[in-house]
């Protein structure tokens, strides 16, 4: 025992003043007994403790907390059924490639497999969905492995940590000179490559004499901050450019180079692909979308990612912004870059985009009741500003805003990524709205998936957080239901899908919010400018059509 006149300190400080080394200025948490001593050292080191309603919300809230603000965040949850009921959020961002450290609590050493309260093997749990997973076993050690836990968010593509803290190694006190406390800045390096030179070198020579290149800026090339590089590729090289993800915003809607609608066209025609941060999965077809004959080039923060589901002629592993600057620079002075003979396939996209566009204007102007959820979805993206942060939650809804809604600014898009996680919603607004207060945030909610974490809403009232919310609301798990109906017949579409018809412009205004309902597709817009002047957290209760189904939702390969 350390005496009465040496400086010693508890685990729960050390842990928060590795937190403040590492840049988190605030926490998202539900209370318990375990993990007390981590708020009473936040307190002292100046970290906010945001405490929320659900374990989940918090784990996508720190999720969503780090593809704002590009440091890591962080959840904070007791043992057991905390740690449990914030597994989905740690596999969300496992998923998005979103670096965090969920911290759970644990029952005491001294009780370890004595059936303690709350104890389980978070550990054994957290690995398959972790880059990094491991309990503190020494007071003296857990500012260090803090540290260690951040460190590895880092190797490769970005991702969550795990550190589970027994009670008794988190409460003791250790003489603050055993301890060690990484120095801010002095515990990782730069993960900031630029990709294997020779590589650079290849792609630069394959854009300058490609005839009809096409790109895909993918999730990377945002968490990268890779923006300003990509555009200027583009644009020096006169590239036609794809988005998705966080990658969405890259380029604003009327840029010249930017592309939306006529993708596959593109990858059917293109001679030279490239993709950017965005891995083979489900999203891409696993590859097959792209023309067999077009050399694909894939550029990617994990060495792992890379041709996977795919050959590809040629793989870059670096970080997305400096690969696309250093090519840049190398195709510089070649020929114009090849610029020059491109226009006619930017004029044949173009031409593309313009017939795709014209197929969907009357379900987009539609005056329809119940509401067609294009012109739904329409409304919104006329409403957003250069400040509007958009957030998507929900299936059949949110894909129709995939093909409809265009951030105009980079890092102004979220959704939950590859795992398709209902619930992302509010916690993303609580973690958007409290790392940038400047931006207003506008979320599209299923009014399934809004139910999932919408109690937190209360959370964004008491904290004094506005945005505008809309609830897509048509009664249904509507993207299953349209698989039931396709597979089984129409006499079996409505099992276990069908929701009530909730009013949740009503449970907003219960909260402590501003509500509306709509059911007139003129007065959503004039709906969603009042929600804006309201100055609270809002929900605008749209009914859409239940028989309206996305194209993407209509297309998916598990229907077939």
């Amino acid at each position: 025992m350390p005496d009465d006149t040496q400086d010693v300190i508890s685990g729960g400080h050390l842990v928060a003043k590795a937190l403040k080394a590492e840049g988190v200025d605030r926490i998202y948490t539900l209370c318990g007994g375990h993990i007390i001593d981590i708020y009473d050292g936040c307190v002292d080191e100046g970290i906010e403790v945001v405490d929320v309603r659900h374990e989940q919300v918090a784990a996508h809230a720190a999720d969503g907390y780090a593809r704002i603000t590009g440091k890591p965040g962080c959840a904070v949850v007791t043992a057991g059924p905390g740690t449990t009921d914030a597994v989905t959020g740690v596999a969300n961002a496992f998923r998005a490639e979103s670096p965090m450290l969920l911290i759970g609590g644990q029952g005491a050493l001294t009780q370890h497999k004595m059936g303690s309260l709350q104890d389980l093997p978070h550990v054994d749990m957290m690995n398959p969905i972790t880059k990094f997973a491991a309990t503190v076993p020494d007071t003296a050690r857990a500012a260090d492995m803090v540290s260690m836990a951040f460190r590895e968010c880092y190797h490769g593509a970005p991702g969550p940590s795990f550190l589970e803290i027994p009670r008794d190694v988190l409460d003791a006190k250790v003489p603050a000179d055993k301890a060690r406390v990484p120095k801010a800045g002095a515990y990782r390096a730069s993960t900031r490559s630029p990709g294997d030179p020779e590589a650079v070198e290849k792609l630069a020579d394959l854009l300058v004499h490609a005839e009809k290149p096409a790109i895909l800026l993918g999730s990377q090339v945002w968490t990268t901050r890779g923006t300003e590089a990509a555009v200027e590729l583009v644009r020096t090289l006169n590239v036609p450019a794809y988005m998705n993800g966080a990658g969405r915003g890259t380029l604003p809607p009327g840029d010249p180079h930017h592309f939306q609608l006529s993708r596959r066209y593109a990858f059917s025609g293109a001679d030279v692909i490239v993709i950017v941060g965005t891995p083979f999965d489900f999203r891409m077809g696993y590859g097959k979308r792209l023309s067999p004959a077009a050399t694909v080039v894939q550029i990617d923060l994990d060495y792992r990612t890379v041709g996977k589901n795919r050959d590809i002629d040629l793989g870059i592993v670096g970080d997305a912004g400096l690969v696309l600057k250093a090519v840049t620079e190398a195709a510089s002075g070649r020929v114009n870059g090849g610029a020059s003979k491109r226009k006619e396939w930017l004029d044949e996209l173009r031409a593309a985009e313009q017939t795709a566009l014209e197929k969907r204007l009357p379900q987009l102007r539609s005056d329809a009741s119940p509401i067609h959820p294009y012109r739904l979805v329409s409304e919104i993206n006329d409403f957003l500003t250069e400040d509007s942060v958009y957030i998507g939650d929900g299936g059949d809804i949110v894909t129709f805003s995939g093909q409809v809604v265009q951030p105009k600014s980079p890092g102004h898009w979220m959704d939950p990524g590859p795992l398709g996680t209902l619930g992302v919603g509010v916690p993303f607004v609580l973690a958007a709205k409290q790392a940038r207060p400047d931006k207003e945030v506008v979320a599209l909610f299923g009014d399934g998936a809004f139910s999932l974490t919408g109690w937190d809403f209360e959370t964004l009232v008491r904290y004094d957080l506005p945005f505008v919310g809309i609830v897509g609301n048509n009664s249904s798990m509507n993207q299953i239901r349209y698989g039931q109906a396709a597979k089984y017949g129409k006499d079996r579409e409505r099992v276990g899908n069908t929701l009530g018809d909730v009013r949740y412009d009503e449970f907003a205004r219960m909260l402590g919010g501003y509500g509306e309902e709509v059911r007139d597709p003129a007065d959503i817009g004039p709906a969603l400018r009042r929600a804006r002047e309201s100055g609270k957290p809002s929900l605008i209760n749209v009914w859409v059509d239940p028989d309206a189904y996305a194209p993407g939702t209509m297309n998916q390969t598990m229907y077939k």
